[in-house]
């Protein structure tokens, strides 16, 4: 009897709203690809819920594995409802607020502003001792069509050198700590580095990187969610030794952390802070990326083919929809086949 292709094996770095989205992504490759995915998340998150549980449990942040949980469940209803509920976020007294601000904090409501879904990896890390032993657990809650991982099984710390920070002192250079703090002051990043320097990196997705058909990197916060994992020297280096190919999906806009960089200055920081990375594929929606020849060639330094589809939302926003992206993927990811 013939065996029919096996799977292919995608892992996926970052964190927050880009990764969840690659992942939903995925999701919608099937049935044109039976993928096994493995998320590999950041932990350097220390604002909102995820700060104040990281700073008050000694936890990893569990806010973008629980995002990237929550994008991996099952359509079921009875997995979705569960994935809603660890989405849902306390509101201050009663009161209804934006369920996606993190940022709400009442000291006599000690529950305001964290989600179910924080607390509750919280509680399954100190129940088994264990973050890879309790994201499989919450993985399975979920019906989760993958796994998720943190990329440390330790918080790490960001921290970036920012020019321009103050508007009155354009030239100064100031240390800026925290991932928060970096995600939200404006300027031009002129380093990022983790502290400690050298974490040590979670073993499951080492294994998992070096035994991956393809490594995607983005979309996401650039230097908050995605360049952190080319930080980590043992998983710099896993990346750097697996056989896999490698993809990269830009951002349609920058944020706040990345304005005035260009699509291509994205590309050439994966240069700079992994010097060496090979690239085989850079996915971009041609109706944001501008002029294509500075992205193609920038492309072009790293290995890689430019590939441009239209994976942004509909309704002109700057985020990208995940069945269309799904769609433009699976030709990419098809040809490791």
């Amino acid at each position: 009897m013939t065996e029919g292709p096996r799977r292919l094996k995608v892992v996926a770095f970052g964190g927050g709203h880009g990764l969840a989205a690659s992942l939903r992504a995925l999701r919608h490759t099937a049935p044109d690809l039976d993928l096994d995915i493995t998320a590999v998340v950041t932990v350097g998150d220390d604002g909102g819920s995820s700060g104040r549980l990281r700073a008050e449990r000694d936890s990893l942040p569990p806010g973008d594995l629980r995002q990237a949980l929550a994008a991996l469940a099952d359509e079921d209803p009875f997995h979705r409802r569960t994935a809603e509920l660890l989405q849902y976020r306390f509101a201050v007294s009663g009161h209804l607020d934006h369920p996606g601000d993190d940022r709400v904090v009442d000291r006599r409501d000690p529950l305001a502003g964290h989600t179910v879904g924080n607390l509750l990896l919280v509680g399954l890390m100190e129940l088994l001792g264990d973050p890879v032993a309790a994201l499989e657990h919450a993985g399975r809650l979920v019906g989760a069509r993958g796994r998720v991982l943190p990329m440390a099984r330790h918080a790490v710390g960001i921290e970036a050198d920012v020019r321009g920070a103050d508007p009155r002192r354009p030239d100064e250079t100031v240390t800026v700590r925290g991932q928060h703090a970096v995600a939200v002051t404006p300027g031009h990043v002129e380093a990022v580095r983790l502290v400690p320097p050298a974490p040590p990196a979670c073993a499951a997705a080492l294994t998992a990187v070096a035994e991956a058909d393809w490594l995607i990197f983005g979309p996401g916060s650039w230097y908050t969610s995605v360049l952190p994992h080319l930080l980590m020297p043992q998983l710099a280096e896993a990346i750097m030794k697996s056989p896999a190919r490698r993809l990269v999906t830009l951002n349609l806009a920058a944020d706040i952390e990345t304005l005035g960089l260009s699509a291509a200055d994205h590309l050439a920081a994966l240069h700079w802070y992994l010097p060496g990375l090979h690239v085989d594929a850079v996915l971009a929606d041609a109706r944001w990326v501008g002029d294509p020849e500075p992205v193609h060639r920038a492309a072009q330094a790293l290995g890689a083919r430019l590939v441009l589809a239209p994976v942004a939302v509909a309704d002109g926003g700057p985020r990208h929809d995940p069945e269309s992206l799904g769609v433009a993927l699976v030709p990419v990811l098809g040809a490791a086949r």
